[in-house]
């Protein structure tokens, strides 16, 4: 039986990346790594401690602009990575693509076209990569991402939080609960790239662990198509273990066709924290 507390705006004060522990309680104003006292600091660096601290409340009605453009700025990111850097990891596509540059040859006869299959074969990587990723922002911008308040904020067990620097929101991450299996996901972490490696995914995800506690949930899950090994690393950072990986993931908004299968592929990764034994 989960907690059925209700929401509260509950700031999270960051002035430090490192801090090893769960937060306490929701109704306090935790600081992640005290800074030194006030009165030892010049008026410079007060200035300086001011400027650097980002606070993290519940979503409200007024954030859905910002919220839903740092939401399609990230996912837009994407597109690059998962059409060139994606194929990193996917020895069986360089393969076949290298398979079709010879076949070419043969084809063709002609070193011109040859030398120009590489560059084409990328190119259909980009196009579908920006195709299906349209596909899925369309999608999540017309489900949850589209009321954000009915969807995380009204149900018992879910939460969307946001963080702020300047009184500008520059992070997003959600909390949905799964009541079928006493887990809750985390989804939907994006930062603002103009305010990233100040910490604030690692509190951001810190604050849905806070909030899994709270609620009693069993265990924290998420998955993720992110390519970037930073990512991996801040997932594992938290605490989180990966529990399954697939090669050839159906992103919602796929149709399969056999050009998007020849030409798009992405890596998903399972991550799981167990909080307590169920």
């Amino acid at each position: 039986m989960h907690f059925s507390s209700p929401k509260m705006v509950c700031e999270t004060k960051i002035v430090a990346d490192e801090h090893d522990a769960i937060p306490g309680t929701k109704k306090e104003s935790i600081m992640w790594s005290s800074p030194p006292s006030s009165a030892a600091l010049n008026p410079s660096e007060a200035t300086d401690v001011r400027k650097d601290a980002v606070f993290i409340r519940e979503f409200e009605c007024g954030d859905q602009e910002e919220v839903r453009r740092i939401f399609y700025e990230g996912i837009m990111e994407r597109i690059p990575n998962t059409a060139f850097r994606g194929l990193r990891q996917q020895p069986k596509t360089q393969f076949l693509y290298a398979l079709l540059t010879v076949m070419c040859y043969f084809v063709t006869n002609s070193v011109t076209l040859t030398c120009c299959a590489p560059l084409i074969l990328m190119g259909a990587r980009y196009y579908y990569s920006r195709k299906v990723i349209h596909g899925y922002l369309d999608c999540a911008l017309h489900t949850d991402m589209a009321d954000i308040e009915a969807y995380y904020m009204k149900p018992t067990g879910s939460c969307f939080w946001v963080a702020v620097l300047d009184g500008r929101v520059v992070g997003i991450v959600a909390a949905k609960g799964r009541e079928d299996d006493n887990r809750v996901e985390l989804r939907r972490m994006s930062v603002d790239s103009r305010y990233r490696g100040k910490g604030i995914a690692k509190a951001l995800g810190r604050r849905v662990l806070e909030f899994a506690v709270r609620n009693n949930y069993a265990a924290v899950v998420l998955g993720t198509t992110a390519v970037k090994l930073a990512a991996h690393k801040l997932y594992e950072s938290l605490g989180f273990r990966r529990t399954g990986q697939s090669e050839d993931y159906r992103l919602p908004g796929m149709n399969r066709s056999p050009l998007e299968r020849l030409f798009f592929q992405i890596r998903y990764s399972r991550y799981r924290l167990q909080l307590r034994e169920e």
